[in-house]
């Protein structure tokens, strides 16, 4: 009977943290997608410069190349997640910054 319990137990709470793990590893490349889609709308609307366009992709190339090598031990530290959530939010500072500067493509 007990044996029955922890086992039921255990597979509940391995299938509850795996369930979570797939949902803390998906929210990375919403976050990711969601910059590139603001930087898409700058070139279009014209609030982008080519050279503005060029950095933002390479800072956000930089950040995906990270994020992917985090990942790659099947892993991520809370230091490497601390790490990751600054580099996006100074890509998506970046963005802004950039979108609302006084250049403008001609």
């Amino acid at each position: 009977m007990h044996i029955k319990l922890l086992l039921a137990v255990t597979i509940f709470s391995a299938a509850t943290t795996a369930s979570f793990a797939q949902t803390v590893a998906a929210r990375p490349a919403t976050s990711l997608r969601t910059d590139n889609k603001r930087i898409r709308q700058g070139v279009k609307s014209g609030e982008l410069t080519k050279a503005e366009t060029v950095r933002l992709k390479s800072q956000q190339a930089a950040v995906y190349q990270e994020q992917k090598a985090y990942k790659a031990d099947g892993v991520v530290t809370p230091a490497e997640r601390k790490d990751l959530r600054q580099d996006k939010r100074k890509l998506s500072r970046n963005i802004k910054r950039q979108k609302n500067d006084a250049q403008t493509q001609p």
